[in-house]
């Protein structure tokens, strides 16, 4: 199936249309969709590909030579060879296709780290990390013997580069880094946090999940060792993410599952591996929704990332001072670099209860510690309500959900 060459330039209007579940009520109001952090919604095209698959070429991938197995591995192929141009890739055999970031993570943690991490070896995390990029680490540190060392963020959501850069040893021989933060919006510079890491010697994973719909991924021009992101924050299925990673790492990293499709030979005494990127895919893959993940990126390639940059900066910077100027609110994360992500609390209202008064008038915002307990810790709150934009969400939203808020702020008095 191929994407419709449309001009969308960016009118809003006509980019809400392709996005069904934006036309309807929630108790009565009209949605309101601000939970894009968590998740986007899904244009037609995406959902239009889910569907074809199904109807037309359901069948297994790589290993058939019937019509439909080779309609649906070409596909499925295709969708590898969008993703690389996506980031930038050399060569689809940097391109693994993962349940999503949190695999992609595991996915190095289990592989590389088992393999080259070793005793008394320190891994770097940052204080703003999802705990899918602290888990793993805590993980293989404690199988390894090795050291998880914490990034410090101030209390605008920015990372102290000056004590990164005093952490970083001969002992340092990872670092795994968020992009942009889910709770906070900061954008980190990782590409000068990778340069500085690879002067000891050390090797970069950068946790892409928010920063995939937002900003421009360049793996080459980042220099990075391992990317991960997911198909289900970009306009995407869920269920689908990629792991990209240099190729001589992903050369020397062992299988992480064994099973069908990663193996060349198997017998009883001896089992030789595929090559990338198969090694890394054992068994059947989530197809329909690989297949449907070219479209969203054919979706956002079609708008452009500078217009969708600079329509989702417009609404974080509307929203930021809209939201900010409302009595008893604090915004938590004011980084002068973000993405398009407002994270607040209101004194005297527990999030969730904000949380469900919203829902009431429509508004949907995710509330609670997203996945970043540690950084709840440091700001000594429980959780936050969050609102986070994507490219169809407009001022009048905001202006909903300020109104919203500041007559529930009012009514609890």
């Amino acid at each position: 199936m191929s994407t419709p060459a449309v001009d969308y330039n960016l009118d809003v209007a006509r980019i809400r249309k392709e996005f069904p579940i934006l036309n309807q009520e929630i108790n009565g109001k009209p949605l309101v969709y601000l939970d894009n952090a968590a998740t986007t919604q899904k244009p037609q095209i995406v959902i239009d590909a889910l569907v074809e698959y199904y109807q037309k070429y359901n069948a297994n991938i790589h290993r058939g030579i019937h019509t439909l197995a080779e309609k649906a591995t070409a596909a499925y192929e295709a969708s590898r060879e969008a993703a690389r141009g996506f980031i930038n890739a050399e060569s689809v055999e940097q391109v693994i296709f993962t349940k999503g970031t949190t695999e992609s993570v595991n996915l190095v943690a289990s592989s590389y780290g088992d393999k080259f991490i070793n005793e008394g070896d320190e891994v770097l995390v940052s204080g703003m990390e999802h705990h899918s990029n602290i888990v793993p680490w805590q993980m293989m540190c404690e199988r390894k013997k090795a050291t998880l060392k914490v990034i410090p963020v101030d209390e605008n959501g920015v990372l102290d580069l000056e004590d990164f850069s005093k952490m970083l040893c001969e002992k340092t021989k990872l670092v795994s880094i968020v992009f942009a933060s889910n709770t906070l919006g900061t954008i980190n510079p990782v590409k000068e946090i990778i340069a500085k890491a690879h002067d000891v010697g050390a090797v970069v994973m950068v946790d892409g999940a928010q920063a995939a719909p937002h900003l421009h991924l360049d793996v080459k021009d980042l220099d990075v060792d391992f990317l991960g992101f997911s198909a289900h924050k970009m306009y995407g299925p869920s269920g689908v993410g990629v792991l990209y990673g240099k190729r001589e790492l992903l050369e020397e990293m062992p299988p992480y599952m064994g099973g069908g499709e990663m193996i060349k030979d198997v017998s009883f005494s001896k089992t030789t591996f595929n090559d990338l990127p198969f090694k890394f895919e054992a068994g059947t893959p989530n197809i329909a929704d690989v297949v449907a993940f070219k479209q969203a990126i054919e979706f956002i390639n079609i708008i452009g990332k500078d217009k969708i940059q600079q329509h989702e900066l417009e609404l974080l910077n509307y929203g930021q001072d809209k939201i900010g100027k409302i009595e008893g609110v604090r915004l938590i994360g004011t980084a002068a670099q973000k993405v398009s992500v407002i994270s607040f609390v209101v004194e005297g209202v527990h999030h969730f209860d904000l949380g469900m008064m919203l829902d009431a008038k429509g508004v949907a915002v995710r509330t609670g510690h997203h996945c970043t307990q540690p950084l709840m810790d440091q700001y000594k709150i429980e959780g936050t309500v969050r609102a986070s934009f994507a490219v169809y969400n407009t001022i009048q939203e905001i202006d909903t959900l300020a109104d919203g808020l500041e007559r529930i702020v009012k009514m609890m008095k």
